[in-house]
């Protein structure tokens, strides 16, 4: 369902496919994440997403001006999970309550996997 911001003028939808595209892009900037992982991961196989498919790895839920977001992310070995996991919370949620005007009630996070670098 749409997100929707009611102001003097008029109203504003937004999709949650726009919501998932700024959420995607601002994790992407957060040191430790290697990437998004598909949302569907079947008998412990990950796919690690190319960043034109960001939104496959986000999904929204909106209900009026609050939103929830939840990330499917491959972290990188040898970062802390938790350190990790709190940046991103905080980096999203800023983005997309600067970048739309609608509240993030939570941003939660999953990680799919590690990834080792050789």
């Amino acid at each position: 369902m749409p997100g929707k911001i009611d102001n003097k003028y008029g109203y504003i939808n937004i999709d949650d496919t726009v919501i998932a595209t700024i959420a995607g892009s601002a994790a992407m900037e957060c040191y430790g994440l290697v990437g998004m992982a598909s949302r569907n991961a079947t008998e412990g196989l990950v796919e690690l997403l190319r960043r034109e498919n960001l939104t496959k790895g986000v999904r929204v839920h909106t209900e009026g001006e609050d939103v929830v977001v939840d990330l499917y992310i491959v972290v990188e070995f040898g970062t802390k999970i938790s350190v990790v996991a709190n940046n991103i919370i905080e980096r999203v949620k800023y983005t997309v309550e600067d970048l739309t005007g609608m509240r993030v009630q939570k941003v939660n996070i999953n990680v799919q996997g590690v990834r080792v670098q050789k």
